[in-house]
């Protein structure tokens, strides 16, 4: 099954793949992060929105907010979850806006579902253009050098008389623009058990790189990555919040 089919197929089950995922620390972590760095507006967007759990979680701490994604199904489950926010089926690795906007968010390292270096910058750039003078533009991302191919996160819900369980890691071959997201997901019902397997292909890039690409056009600010306290990165580990903010002129 090829990886936008995997995706889209499965937009019902998506919550449920996410279920361990503490939407409201990540998006309070981020508001905080905006009071303090950002220009004190509140036009928000959300890049590879998913199903709209973050924007209503702007929403309800009283911003304008909307979404984009690259797949319709998950944007009928967003505009349910999400009735007054706006939503537009974009490609992140180029889009547009209306309205400048103060506050883009990426979360859960989708910054990396740009395909290659070019994508990357392309989105940089788009969000850029996006953004009103002393806006923010927020994501998380994983350093190409310090992925670990043996570890993986993995978790198990329940749906009715269905049991879910999903599984998911980085792989890094070591060289070259390119990682993968490796993704199973097992299906166990009473009488029969389904397993999915995939490779989402994504960008990769060295914090390095990644602070290259983006200091044309942005103030930048590393912090570890714990929604919990708001700590500069240490140099050291792989995975950071960046927060940038766009420069006068």
């Amino acid at each position: 099954m090829s990886v936008n089919a995997l995706y889209t197929d499965l937009s019902g089950y998506y919550d449920l793949m996410c279920v361990d995922i503490d939407y409201r620390a990540q998006s309070n972590a981020i508001h905080r992060l905006h009071q303090l760095f950002g220009n004190a507006g509140s036009q928000h967007l959300d890049l590879a929105c998913g199903t709209g759990p973050h924007v209503r979680h702007f929403l309800d701490v009283g911003y304008t907010s909307s979404g984009l994604d690259i797949h319709q199904p998950m944007l009928d489950l967003a505009a349910t979850r999400c009735p007054e926010a706006h939503f537009s089926l974009q490609d992140m690795g180029q889009f547009q806006v209306d309205e400048p906007v103060d506050l883009i968010t990426c979360f859960l390292y989708s910054i990396h579902y740009n395909a290659n270096l070019e994508k990357l910058s392309a989105c940089i750039a788009s969000a850029h253009r996006a953004l009103r003078t002393g806006g923010v533009l927020c994501f998380n991302s994983v350093d190409k050098e310090r992925i670990d191919n043996a570890l993986f996160v993995k978790h198990t819900a329940q749906q009715g008389e269905d049991r879910f369980t999903f599984r998911s890691g980085w792989h890094y071959a070591g060289q070259g623009e390119r990682q993968t997201l490796r993704l199973s997901i097992e299906k166990s019902t009473p009488a029969v058990t389904q397993v999915w397997n995939d490779e989402h292909p994504m960008v990769a890039v060295s914090f390095g790189e990644l602070i290259a690409l983006l200091t044309p056009y942005f103030e930048v600010h590393v912090f570890e990555h714990d929604y919990q306290t708001i700590t500069p990165w240490d140099n050291a580990s792989g995975n950071a919040i960046f927060v940038c903010v766009k420069r006068d002129g």
